[in-house]
């Protein structure tokens, strides 16, 4: 990373961590066999996917053959939901998500309401976290899938996924859980948390773009759902296509790492996070989005009254006078095409005006209190600007 970079958009990817490219490297340049190949040479990629196979499945608490290797969570996503309505269509068509889900989640469902299914948005609280009287009413006896987002990529918030899986169990529904922000940051486990199908992106635990995991469980309360991609029967007939022999392996990499340093990440990243917020908070017109007790340690989403967030946003990256490029976000970075205002902040009660005034600053392990520091003096120097002209 540049020296003159401090980057605090983790949320939206993380950079790669070196140990994980040492690994992909080998299967980049010399051992570059395809994995579905039954010779000597296709048989060693083969053992290197079985190898992130396993650690995939240990970091969630799942077998092996409960894994499906996709191109990231979007994919995934996709996979589940339309498997979902195609297979248990004949039992209802009823859908339950959440108004504060990923544009994956949200968008899926409204191709499915074109379909003919029906689809219910919970509302949210003020802080974000779901109202469990509410969920529960939702469900009805024709609902075959609930989907609830466990972390939410803008908010950091914790939503109580034990608790609604089994409504949804109660009434003979699936759940599922795009664990996209949680998985390598803190515990999950998907028998405890009884989860049935769980989405994940490897580029959000310093792994590579463009490989994520689908977990469909096996175990149990087998989930049998239609393939959407043929051609060739690969990952068991869930997805066919070439494996992506390096970006699976990095992907295995990472969550053997995340399994190992989760509990020392957390309480690093965890004390800067709470300096960053009490710095900020010092400015007047300040304030935070979400939950500030079930919400995950590296992030905080902060409004400031009257600041532009996208004047905010470049000034930060385009710096004067030798400060240093800092890099944070207004959302999503999936919907940052989009000039319309976060539907999660929206969700929470904010008006059209607030939600542009605010930003998303989320940290990872690689950063340091003293560029910490630089960032807040910058930070802060950027709003007041910006609030001296009421931009």
């Amino acid at each position: 990373m540049p020296e003159d970079l401090i980057y605090l958009d983790n949320n939206a990817t993380t950079p790669i961590d070196p140990r994980v490219l040492d690994e992909m490297m080998p299967f980049l340049t010399h051992n570059f066999a395809n994995a579905a190949s039954t010779h000597k040479f296709g048989v060693s990629a083969h053992e290197a996917v079985k190898k992130a196979r396993q650690q995939v499945a240990d970091l969630i608490g799942a077998d092996t053959h409960e894994i499906t290797f996709t191109s990231g969570a979007t994919e995934a996503i996709n996979i589940a939901i339309k498997g979902v309505a195609e297979a248990f269509s004949s039992k209802g068509k009823h859908i339950v998500t959440v108004s504060t889900e990923h544009s994956a989640v949200l968008d899926t469902c409204r191709y499915l309401e074109t379909k003919g299914f029906e689809v219910t948005y919970l509302p949210v609280q003020a802080d974000g976290l779901l109202e469990l009287e509410v969920v529960k009413n939702a469900i009805r006896a024709d609902t075959i899938l609930v989907s609830v987002m466990h972390v939410n990529n803008e908010t950091g918030v914790i939503q109580p996924i034990q608790e609604i899986s089994d409504f949804a169990h109660e009434k003979g529904a699936l759940f599922m859980s795009d664990c996209t922000q949680s998985v390598g940051k803190i515990p999950v486990n998907v028998d405890e948390m009884g989860i049935d199908l769980l989405c994940f992106s490897a580029h959000k635990i310093y792994g590579p773009k463009g490989v994520g995991a689908l977990f469909i469980r096996q175990r149990k309360n087998r989930i049998k759902i239609p393939a959407l991609l043929h051609g060739g029967g690969h990952e068991r007939g869930m997805r066919s296509g070439t494996l992506n022999v390096p970006g699976i392996v990095g992907l295995g990499k990472a969550c053997e790492i995340a399994q190992d340093e989760m509990g020392e990440n957390e309480v690093k990243i965890r004390e800067m996070k709470d300096y960053l917020e009490t710095e900020l908070l010092k400015i007047e017109g300040t304030w935070i989005n979400g939950n500030r007790d079930q919400r995950l340690y590296n992030v905080t989403n902060i409004g400031f009254e009257g600041v532009d967030s996208e004047a905010l946003i470049m000034g930060l990256s385009n710096p004067e006078n030798g400060s240093p490029m800092i890099i944070v976000s207004n959302g999503s970075a999936c919907t940052a095409a989009s000039i319309e205002p976060s539907h999660v902040l929206i969700s929470l009660g904010l008006n059209y005006y607030q939600a542009f005034n605010c930003i998303r600053i989320s940290l990872a392990r690689f950063e340091n209190k003293q560029n910490l520091v630089k960032a807040i003096k910058e930070i802060t120097g950027r709003i007041l600007y910006l609030k001296q002209f009421q931009i």
